[in-house]
This record gives C-alpha cells, structure tokens and sequence, in this order.
C-alpha cells in the first residue's frame, strides 16, 4: 500500500507555520491579505510548481494547483492558510498540506489520475472581513454590494485590503466554479474541539456544519446610584441578561437537542461605572444547530424568555437577527466512502456535526462534499498552543489519500 510520507508533512507545516509567527507569544498572525497571509501564498505557488502541478490565484486570492487532466471534473482537496491572531499551527493549514502530500504521493507511486486533483487554498476563511471570501467565491456566494460594504472590526475595507496586494475586488466575482467542474470535495481539518481527544477516536467523519444564528441584543432599563436605589425598585438591565444566561441549560433542554449551543460572548454594560446601577446592557446570542427546525425552536423560545424577564425586571427588550446560515448537510456517498476507508486502515472514527464553520459548508448542496477530522489535543485551537499529534496528522492525511485515488483513478 502506497503509503504518505509524515515527515514531508511536519516539513511543510513547519515551514509556513514561520510565515507571520510570533516569537513573544508563540502564536501565528497570517490574517486575511496581510503580508504575512501573501508570502504563505506564494510559498504554496512554489510547491505546486516544485511538483509540475499547474497553479494560479483566482479573482479572490484562492491558490490552485492541478494535478491530471485538464478537461475533466476535478476532485478538489481544500482548506485555508489564514489564521486568527495568535492562532496555531494546524488550523487550515493540514488540509492544504495533507493536499499537496497526497499529489506526492501519487507521484511516487507513478499513479498518473484519470480525474485531476486540485488542492485549494482557500482565501480569508477566518473571517476577518465578515465571511468566508474565498469558498463563497468559488461556489457563487458573493455580491458586488457586500464585497463594496464588507469591513473588519477596525473599519479597514474588504477591497483596499485587496487593492494593497495587488487583487481587484470586482474579480472576486469571476472565480465562481461551475458545478460540472467539480466531481467531488473534501475537506481534511483538526477537530477544534474535544470529543476525538477524549474518546480516544482518531477520525471523526463530519455529517454537516451546524447552522447559526446571531443576534444583536439589548436591555433598556434606568442608571441608578448603587448605594441610594433600592433593590427591589431598580430596573437593572445586567441582572435581567444574568437572569436570562440562568435560563440558556432549560431552553435547551426543552427546545433543543444534544447538538443545540447557545452562547452570549460579548457583554457592554452602560454606564459601566462601578456605583451605578446598570441602566442597559447591549450583548450577542449566538445560536446553533444541525436541525435547522431546532434552531427555530431555541430562537422563538430566546424571545419569549428575554421578553418575560424584560417585564419582570422593567426593561426593554430590542434585538436584530445579524445573520441566519442554514445547516449544510455532507454528501451521503462521500461519507460512505470516507467510513468504508477508515474501516479498511483500521482506525477508530464516529459520526460526528462540526459545531464550527468551515470552507465545505459553502460546497454542501453544491456538488458533492464532505469533511473529517483529526483530534485536537484538549480541544484548543485558535491559540498558540493548538496542537495535533504528527501521528494523527499521518493518520488524516493517509485517509485523504485512500478516499482521493479511489475517487480520482476510475
């Protein structure tokens, strides 16, 4: 058996984990378009001639390289290079690499494809602009009016950001790939969570990408002097988000299933002074689901509760849904084939929802798509400490290759 090679793997993991990596924090800065995330890019450019393949960047910043035939369906193999500030070294990157590795191998192997074999680097997946740019590209996803009004959080533009490395924004719109180019799409990436690590289970084979739901919300009440406002004639707005945090666990449970989250991840307390009672309180909810009727149910059960406890407390209740993505299911036959092959290596794997976003939601639906995972060493991710085993690492890179070469060859 054809065997991947993990030490070619931990070489080029380590080789563009150097591109915007951090010596202070031991994190890695390569956000969207930054110098940083260009000279990774380029870097990649270089492997995909070192092996012959043939490459460009699309209109969106997405590095491809092809390895077979030119005229037929592509098996693509992606993932991203961007990461989060004082990110790790895993995140995205395996996918990319276990691509390149897999193209290695079949070339070591004289195994020349009957489909091509095209490894993705897809562009500003971490979303520092607000989406996932390059994968809502190459699936169609994209306006010209969000590409002119996207922003990151410091008001710097989506296509200044763009311009400064040389793209033109309005090309982001020509990299739409059609269906029939496409035969299948896989997705190799570390779990970010903890189930895999705990279980002691080496692959999880994603049923599909957890849809969301975010609102912005706010609780009106009135700034009181903490020491003069009696307790029980205070219109607190904390206390009613406090209230509202207690009752998440009984929304879920009765609402929801055992895939339901329900997160409040930022709080602003107004006036934000220590001796005044808190007079609003502007936070997020952050929903999800792999049942989109579930995400329904836990939305409508949110408003009913934050209502109540408004009128308990004298508040004012406001929110805006900011965003609803539906849940994107995996292609059937994909994850059969990806089950059938992790059977044949002999490693332990489940079934498994991703609770976090990646590229293979915008595919699902598309043409046929499907992801898995490799464990995540106590669950972390986005952090400097993020860590896979490299003996995991072979293990998910090896399963890419036994399901590419059977999708490819034949």
């Amino acid at each position: 058996m054809a065997t991947v090679n993990i030490e070619r793997i931990e070489r080029d993991i380590t080789a563009i984990s150097q591109f915007g990596f951090n010596e202070e924090d031991r994190g890695v800065y390569r956000q969207g378009f930054s110098a940083a995330d260009m000279e990774a890019r380029a870097w990649l450019r270089e492997q995909f001639e070192a092996l012959g393949m043939t490459h460009e960047v699309d209109g969106a910043g997405n590095v491809m390289g092809r390895y077979g035939p030119a005229d037929r369906p592509a098996i693509i193999i992606a993932s991203h290079i961007d990461s989060v500030p004082a990110g790790g070294i895993f995140d995205g990157v395996l996918g990319v690499i276990a691509g390149l590795e897999v193209v290695r191998t079949m070339q070591d192997n004289g195994i020349v494809p009957d489909f091509p074999v095209e490894v993705i680097a897809t562009a500003e997946e971490e979303g520092r602009f607000g989406g996932m740019l390059g994968a809502q590209a190459l699936t169609g996803h994209l306006t010209l009016d969000w590409l002119e009004r996207a922003a990151d959080e410091r008001g710097n533009r989506l296509a200044d950001a763009m311009s400064a490395v040389g793209l033109d924004y309005h090309k982001a719109l020509h990299a739409y790939r059609r269906p029939e180019t496409i035969k299948a799409f896989l997705e190799l990436h570390v779990e970010q969570g903890p189930v895999l690590d705990a279980e002691k289970t080496t692959i999880g084979i994603v049923e599909g990408i957890s849809g969301v739901f975010k609102w912005n919300c706010r609780l009106i009440g009135k700034a009181d002097h903490a020491g003069t406002a009696p307790m029980d004639m205070r219109a607190d707005a904390l206390m009613g988000m406090v209230d509202f945090a207690h009752e998440i666990p009984r929304i879920i449970e009765e609402e929801g299933t055992e895939r339901s989250r329900i997160t409040i991840g930022h709080v602003e307390c107004k006036p934000g002074f220590p001796h005044t009672v808190p007079g609003e309180v502007d936070f997020t909810i952050v929903g999800r689901d792999l049942d989109e009727e579930a995400m329904r149910m836990l939305s409508n059960s949110c408003r009913r509760v934050l209502s109540s406890i408004a009128r308990r407390h004298k508040l004012k209740f406001e929110y805006e849904e900011m965003s609803w993505l539906s849940p994107a299911y995996c292609d059937k036959d994909l994850m059969n084939l990806i089950e059938t092959k992790t059977k044949e290596l002999g490693y332990s794997y489940k079934i498994m929802p991703s609770g976090a976003g990646h590229d293979v939601q915008f595919f699902c639906g598309y043409t046929k798509a499907a992801m898995f995972f490799v464990p995540s060493v106590g669950g972390i991710s986005h952090a400097p400490d993020e860590w896979t085993h490299w003996s995991d690492c072979e293990r998910g890179a090896q399963l890419l290759y036994e399901c590419v070469t059977d999708l490819a060859c034949g």
